[in-house]
């Protein structure tokens, strides 16, 4: 509401504030001054006792620096008088509602005349006086009185008319004379000097830009309230939906024309808001009423509507003064395209070919690349086609997913009967994805539009990716739409498998190295076959005989350089369920079957050390971690027969020492004796001796016997490599053997032994006598402790337990630090241990 002085009144402000400038910096440089010399003053007087303190803060001259305000003079102008405008208003609307009644219909007409003109003719004489703020909160006032005329007017004289017909009238009225009102104050009042400097500037910007106008309000305010005349107009007549949408459309088609005229700012950005308003209403419906009618006539009736919008947007955007709106408006120009003809597809054609419609429309709008069109128009054409492409895409994500994730069901039941057909073997618990028969020629449709994107170096490798993503997910979902027999089913996915490998080899090959379709293709590959490995669980023969010829072929592609880091892991994982197939076709017992799947370490042992050695390190660690996962699966089949644990604890073993013969894995020693000491105890406990002393000790001697002769020969062995395993042979067993021992013997013969081995350790400064026998002797400890410790949880109240960890965690809490540097000093004590 602040409007810019005259140049008079402006020139005085500005002598003002370059004084206020003039005193202001003048009391900075005395303070500088001062500053400067407290400071030299200061290195002088080093030397003296007491220079160090600083003397007293040098006073400001009073009336040096003006105050400080917290509001601005227009701030406060403005908030005066939009408190005034709203006051006033208030007391008018009282009067009108409240008043009316004393006055006669001459008085009425008089007092409401009067008070209207005074209001609206005031802001002219305002404004050539220089009063602009005044102006327009007098203005506001006068239309908001000529509200209160038209509310007036209908009780006086049209009470009996109807109530939504006389306010889309009077809305109408009150439009247009706001609009005469502020375009007669414009005319009316000449432009002040203030105003002339912004004359050449509009002239260079042209006709984007327009002149300030006298009054700011009645324009804005006449664009708001002409958004509402015709469709109040269509709800007085009972208007039916495709009227009220095509309302809505026209009052978006006037708001565009009123935000792409070369008007000032607020009635272009009213006009912009109400055309995106009244517009996304009207699509919405448009939309709603062809997508949903039940004939060809009535989605045309939709589908006309949307096409109008369409027209609409393609002319904002042809008009449109920035090439963002351009594009913005020719997108949503394309999707109503689309969603109208769509509509009328869905109508006419069968329900399996809406989305094939309506995609073969969307890549129609890609040949507006070629249109002599402005080049945001064509960007905005071909993101709605995109658009299109992306959502028919999404349309078939439910039968991708249900043919890659439905066959996971067979897992519960295998080899459960050949299935009727591959749909019965994928989609046994799986619902059939509705008009699911035309999902493989969308995907191939849109695979073949990023093909030829690709070829036209539009977006590579991203289009080449998409490509080839698609085209995999329309061949695997063909066989499964077309309802082939079981058997023909896993003949094609796995042609799916062997395809994808030969195309991950011409890739790599056709750059040298890794890529990312190379990639893309090995992944795709590696999917297809765990769903043809799950698929062929249906029947025995079918599995056995996919899972050797996956595991064979995943073998073969090995041979190639860039492929072995994914395809062995992926054989190896094959050859495992493969052993597991054969040992339950066999009908070996789990147990027994770990004994087939332990080859597949060994050979994993084996092709890492050939990779190893044909440098080929980066296959090496994906093969290993194969092969672990495949001695893991074995422990855990083993598991409930001790006897064969052992067996397969001990082989494992031996494979870990067999990979720790290679320097660079000479670590994979540890576990191997890790695996024969768990291997013996394994062996003990499944032949249920009850005194493992006499197996353990004498290979703790021999074992404490070689560690103390290397350490003899070379001092910088650790002694977890020296005595560790010895040891744990003895300490682990007995303590397992402890805990179910009612008797004291073993208890105090362990306790002793762990004392000893804990004193050793200390007087030696060796980590681990000290760490292993300090811990064995807190255990035994603990397990003489424990019934006394039962006895007394007993006695104690329920509330105690609660009670006393509550106080150890307030404990602990209070000395964290000092317990954290207790911890790091012991670390480091530790650490001083050989």
């Amino acid at each position: 509401m602040t409007n810019i002085p005259p140049p008079a009144e402006e020139l005085r402000l500005l002598d003002a504030e370059l004084r206020q400038l003039d005193a202001r910096r003048a009391v900075l440089l005395r303070r500088r001054e001062w500053l400067v010399h407290v400071l030299r003053t200061a290195s002088a007087q080093r030397s003296v006792p007491g220079a160090g303190q600083m003397p007293p803060v040098w006073p400001v001259a009073p009336g040096a620096a003006a105050p400080r305000t917290e509001a601005t003079a227009p701030g406060v102008q403005n908030v005066l008088l939009l408190l005034g405008g709203i006051l006033l208003t208030v007391a008018a609307i009282a009067f009108t509602l409240v008043g009316w009644g004393h006055l006669g219909i001459t008085g009425r007409a008089l007092v409401l005349a009067t008070v209207t003109l005074a209001a609206l003719s005031a802001p002219v004489w305002l404004l050539r006086r220089g009063l602009g703020s005044t102006a327009e909160a007098v203005a506001a006032l006068g239309m908001a009185l000529t509200v209160l005329d038209a509310y007036a007017l209908h009780e006086v004289a049209f009470d009996g008319s109807g109530g939504l017909g006389y306010a889309a009238a009077a809305s109408a009225v009150l439009s247009a004379a706001w609009a005469a009102y502020g375009a007669a104050a414009d005319l009316l009042v000449p432009p002040s000097d203030a105003d002339s400097p912004t004359r050449p500037d509009r002239a260079r910007a042209g006709a984007a830009t327009a002149a300030r106008p006298a009054l700011r309000l009645p324009l804005p305010c006449a664009v708001v309230t002409a958004q509402v005349p015709l469709l109040l107009w269509a709800l007085a007549v009972d208007a039916g939906p495709h009227t009220l949408t095509a309302v809505l459309l026209v009052t978006a088609a006037a708001d565009t024309v009123v935000a792409l005229r070369p008007a000032h700012a607020p009635v272009r950005i009213v006009g912009l808001v109400g055309a995106c308003v009244a517009g996304a209403l009207g699509v919405l419906s448009a939309g709603w009423l062809c997508w949903s009618a039940a004939a060809p006539v009535a989605a045309a009736r939709g589908a006309a509507l949307l096409l109008l919008a369409a027209a609409i947007a393609l002319a904002a955007a042809r008009y449109a003064p920035k090439p963002e709106v351009a594009l913005c408006a020719s997108l949503a120009a394309g999707l109503c395209l689309v969603a109208g003809a769509g509509g009328v597809l869905r109508a006419w054609l069968p329900g399996e070919w809406t989305v094939p419609g309506c995609l073969a429309l969307g890549i129609a709008l890609l040949t507006a690349v070629r249109t002599p069109l402005p080049r945001p128009m064509r960007q905005g054409l071909v993101g709605a086609s995109l658009v299109v492409q992306g959502l028919a895409v999404l349309w078939t994500l439910p039968l991708v997913a249900g043919t890659l994730l439905g066959p996971v069901a067979l897992i519960e039941r295998p080899w459960s009967g050949t299935p009727l057909d591959i749909r019965d073997a994928v989609f046994q618990d799986a619902a059939w994805p509705s008009y699911a028969t035309a999902a493989p020629l969308v995907l191939a449709a849109v695979a073949g539009v990023l093909a030829l994107a690709e070829r036209r170096a539009v977006r590579r490798p991203a289009s080449g990716v998409g490509a080839l993503v698609l085209a995999w997910a329309a061949v695997v979902v063909t066989p499964v739409v077309l309802e082939l027999p079981y058997g023909a089913g896993l003949v094609a996915d796995g042609a799916v498998v062997v395809v994808a490998l030969c195309v991950a080899e011409r890739a790599r090959r056709g750059t040298g190295g890794p890529s990312a379709p190379a990639l893309t293709a090995l992944v795709l590959a590696l999917v297809t076959s765990v769903t043809l490995a799950l698929v062929s669980l249906a029947t025995e023969a079918g599995t056995i005989a996919v899972l050797l010829a996956l595991a064979a072929l995943f073998g073969v592609a090995s041979t190639r350089p860039g492929l072995v880091a994914f395809t062995a892991p992926a054989a190896l994982a094959h050859a495992t369920a493969l052993a597991c197939a054969a040992g339950a076709s066999a009908g070996l017992r789990p147990e027994h079957t770990a004994l087939l799947v332990l080859v597949v370490p060994a050979v994993a042992a084996l092709v890492a050390a050939r990779a190893a050695r044909a440098d080929r390190s980066a296959a090496t660690v994906p093969v290993e971690a194969a092969g672990a996962a495949a001695a893991l699966l074995a422990l855990t089949l083993a598991v409930t027969d001790l006897p064969v644990l052992a067996s397969v604890l001990a082989l494992c073993g031996v494979i870990a020492a067999g990979t720790a013969l290679r320097p660079e894995r000479r670590r994979a020693g540890h576990a191997a004796a890790a695996l024969f000491l768990l291997a013996a105890w394994v062996r003990l406990a499944a032949w249920e001796v009850t005194t493992p002393e006499a197996y353990t000790l004498p290979v703790s001697v021999a074992a404490l016997a070689v560690g103390h002769l290397r350490r003899r020969r070379d001092p910088s062995v650790s002694s977890w490599t020296a005595h560790g395993a010895g040891l744990s042979v003895t300490l682990v067993p007995s303590l397992l053997a402890m805990w179910g021992d009612p008797h004291w013997l073993r208890p105090l013969l362990l306790g002793t032994t762990a004392l000893a081995v804990t004193l050793v350790g200390a007087r030696s400064r060796l980590q681990a006598p000290l760490v292993l026998g300090g811990g064995t002797l807190a255990l035994v400890a603990l397990h003489e402790l424990a019934p006394y410790i039962a006895q007394v949880v007993g006695v104690l109240p329920r509330w105690a337990p609660p009670a006393l960890a509550g106080l150890v965690l307030l404990a602990l809490g209070a000395t964290y630090e000092q317990r954290l540097r207790d911890a790091r000093r012991l670390r480091d004590a530790l650490g001083r241990l050989h």
